[in-house]
């Protein structure tokens, strides 16, 4: 007989991981987030052989469908301010709310995304428009999940959890993916591939000691070899305590590297509080390839002309901020940032001064290695599909150029066909 209680992965999981606040109960996303951690021991702190871990991938998520037009503007089309005779932002330099010129004759951006036309004034950034996808879903849930998946169903696995159990069968945590947020995002999760998620740094923390007395010490004083050396090397004991070990090693490491001060100023906002953090871990060499952020409030069906206006200013000051911060960290060249949202919304404002679910939308895409200016038509105002935009360029395109030239790796099958790639990488170190 022994003493020891008997543990189960049910019980790592119950009680491994201990969220430092007083939560009366561990929300989902954590939950989801301690299958990332069953992995051996050690496999944190190394690389997967053939993986190129020096390219970073950071997603943006506009949650609730962005207005496309309101974003990347038509002042030059009369359609546009039949269509929206209030919400119409009108042409550059005529006054108030003009929005800011482009170098195609004809669009504008927003009047607050100044500081997102200044990396597109150097180069630093692109324009995608009339992303979408056939037989466009209108649904926030499915079309989400279609974008997610990069499947027509909204089934299956996230895109980006496919490509890396395509990569060596999943890649250890923290190596592969961190979502910033309420919840593990389905376009991280793989059948192998599972993302740690975490809203605030001070909420992630495992403590080891209920699994053992002895891994309660910080990571850096763990002797590895001797914590296991009194129990049965291939007991269930011996497992959870291989993985409360690399569990500690990941959530000390991220806690760590966000305690860190970034090297430039950041707005004080949901989006940059999320890019702060993911540019503390890049900067502290943190090897996960692909970071996920999210910013919600884009359901504008009244009211929008505020909202989304202070939408923007968010955006376009979070993401520039962010850039700033991976130059100054010399990290500029490694840093792919793309920005998405479920859907687009109506040509015509609605009658209580918003706009309805539509279907296309532009995407946003930062780094040094993109090919930069605004690619493709904007979609016509007049050619449309009951009501709302057509599509010319399908997302997964974009995310096969994505895949190919950034990630370097074949997008058929995480794409589960052959689309061809949108040319948004123009160079990569």
């Amino acid at each position: 007989m022994t003493d020891r209680p008997a543990f189960s992965r049910r019980i790592f999981l119950q009680q491994g991981l201990t969220l430092a606040s007083l939560l009366p109960t561990i929300p989902a996303f954590i939950q989801n987030s301690a299958f990332g951690v069953m992995t051996p021991l050690g496999s944190m702190l190394s690389s997967r052989p053939g993986v190129n871990d020096h390219r970073i991938l950071v997603i943006v998520q506009l949650a609730g469908g962005n207005d496309g037009l309101n974003t990347v503007i038509p002042y030059g089309d009369d359609n546009y301010y039949r269509a929206r005779p209030q919400l119409g932002i009108t042409a550059p330099n005529s006054g108030n709310n003009a929005c800011l010129a482009t170098d195609i004759d004809g669009l504008g951006l927003h009047p607050n995304l100044a500081s997102f036309k200044e990396l597109l004034d150097d180069g630093k950034a692109t324009i995608v428009q009339g992303v979408g996808y056939p037989n466009p879903n209108r649904s926030h849930f499915t079309s989400t999940d279609i974008w997610e998946t990069a499947d027509m169903s909204g089934k299956g696995d996230g895109w980006i959890g496919r490509y890396f159990d395509c990569t060596c069968n999943g890649t250890p945590v923290p190596e592969g993916a961190i979502a910033i947020g309420r919840r593990s995002p389905l376009a991280m999760v793989g059948s192998t591939q599972k993302p740690v998620s975490f809203e605030s740094a001070e909420l992630f923390r495992w403590l080891g000691e209920n699994v053992h007395p002895s891994l309660k010490s910080p990571y850096d004083d763990i002797n590895r070899a001797g914590t296991l050396s009194d129990v049965e090397s291939d007991s269930q004991l011996a497992f959870l305590m291989r993985t409360s070990l690399d569990a500690q090693v990941s959530s000390d490491r991220i806690r760590g590297a966000v305690a860190k001060q970034p090297l430039v100023p950041y707005p004080q906002s949901s989006l940059a509080r999320q890019l702060r953090i993911v540019g503390a871990m890049i900067r502290d060499g943190m090897k996960t390839r692909v970071y996920y952020v999210s910013l919600s409030g884009f359901d504008t069906h009244a009211g929008q002309a505020g909202s989304h206006g202070n939408l923007m200013r968010q955006l376009g000051d979070s993401l520039a901020a962010f850039q700033r911060d991976v130059t100054a960290q010399g990290n500029d060249s490694r840093v792919l940032t793309m920005v998405f949202s479920e859907f687009g919304r109506r040509v015509k404002q609605n009658a209580s001064g918003g706009t309805d679910h539509g279907t296309a939308a532009p995407m946003f895409l930062m780094g040094n290695m993109v090919n930069p200016g605004i690619l493709a038509k904007h979609p016509s105002l007049v050619d449309l599909d009951q009501g709302d935009l057509r599509y010319s360029v399908d997302f997964r395109s974009v995310y096969a150029g994505i895949l190919e030239d950034w990630m370097e790796t074949p997008s058929e099958k995480i794409l589960g066909g052959r689309f061809q790639k949108a040319r948004v990488v123009l160079s990569a170190p």
